[in-house]
């Protein structure tokens, strides 16, 4: 056989080996929304070496959890918290009970729609409105409350309803990891029973994978029914240093992918990724959100009232977390956008 009949049928076994595969076309992107570049390419390798059996990197789909953060991460969370302005309508639907309020501080704020007002107040008077808005009746007339104001309640700058300013990429990121065999969980400073109201319908992820804020409860007997009543008490600040407390508590194994954007998920993120030992090889991802994009989101970080990222953003090169670039790295921000 000549050497160019010898080419002619490598090229021809090529082409017919390449073939069967361009028929049945290339397999979906897992991430559509994200720009293709270091980021999303960090994240495809992190999961294609944790997923390979044949990889030094190999983590078994038991030990596969993903934590990631709520507000600012998963949605968004300017001018405030979202669970803040559940807060102060909870008040407002609450004050025929309490004319008091209309002349104590911080609920005649509250009630005058002041929120630079509200905020003077410092910590403590958001705390007294937060606690005031989610204690002091059942769980279930809490669920209930949670779920008549996700219906009404829309955004004061964008006018959409809280649960559609979710991030596109985010869901996608969330779908691709469960494909992958991965648990993933929601470890936030917001309220845990206010986040279980919605983390199922619009996340993926089920009541029991939610740990945050957590006030306590008791058990008691109404008409002959057990039931669980909230009280104005809290038992975890599930911020900071809480966040592994809340993952050591609630879900028993340390995560191996960890997402945040904020200095709240620093204590998460070093939890996630520090190696315990030179033993520890196991691939370990830390991802930072970073807002940059002020046209299509906000822009915010070392100065920001909400989500304030600082030291993290500095120690992130170090520990070689992955910092995404809102603007950069997300062709959409929001489901339904172009």
């Amino acid at each position: 056989m000549t050497g160019a009949l010898r080419l002619l049928r490598i090229a021809a076994l090529l082409v017919a080996a390449w073939l069967p595969s361009a028929g049945a076309g290339a397999a979906p992107d897992p991430l559509p929304s994200w720009v293709a570049g270091a980021s999303k390419s960090a994240i495809v390798q992190f999961v294609t070496t944790v997923t390979d059996a044949g990889s030094d990197g190999f983590v078994p789909p038991a030990e596969r959890i993903a934590t990631f953060d709520n507000d600012g991460t998963l949605w968004s969370e300017q001018p405030l918290y979202f669970q803040g302005y559940f807060a102060l309508q909870q008040i407002r639907d609450m004050a025929p009970d309490h004319p008091e309020w209309k002349e104590r501080e911080p609920y005649r704020s509250v009630l005058a729609n002041d929120l630079p007002a509200l905020l003077a107040h410092g910590k403590a008077g958001l705390m007294e409105v937060l606690l005031t808005a989610h204690s002091g009746m059942t769980a279930d007339e809490f669920v209930a409350s949670v779920a008549r104001w996700r219906e009404k309640a829309r955004h004061p700058g964008t006018g959409k309803p809280f649960t559609q300013m979710v991030y596109q990429p985010m869901l996608e990121l969330l779908d691709y990891l469960r494909d992958n065999d991965f648990k993933v969980y929601i470890v936030s400073g917001g309220g845990v029973d206010f986040m279980r109201v919605f983390a199922e319908e619009v996340y993926g992820v089920p009541p029991e994978q939610v740990v945050g804020s957590t006030l306590d409860a008791t058990l008691e007997m109404r008409d002959g029914i057990p039931t669980i009543v909230k009280a104005p008490k809290l038992v975890l600040i599930d911020d900071k240093a809480g966040k592994p407390v809340g993952i050591y508590r609630h879900i028993g194994r340390r995560p191996i992918l960890a997402g945040g954007n904020s200095d709240g998920d620093l204590q998460m993120l070093e939890y996630t990724t520090v190696q315990r030992s030179g033993a520890d090889t196991t691939p370990r991802l830390g991802l930072i959100v970073h807002h940059t994009d002020a046209e299509r989101e906000y822009a915010y970080d070392r100065d920001s009232h909400m989500g304030r990222l600082d030291k993290a953003l500095d120690v992130a090169p170090e520990r070689g977390w992955l910092v995404v670039d809102m603007k950069r790295d997300w062709k959409r921000v929001y489901p339904g956008e172009q």
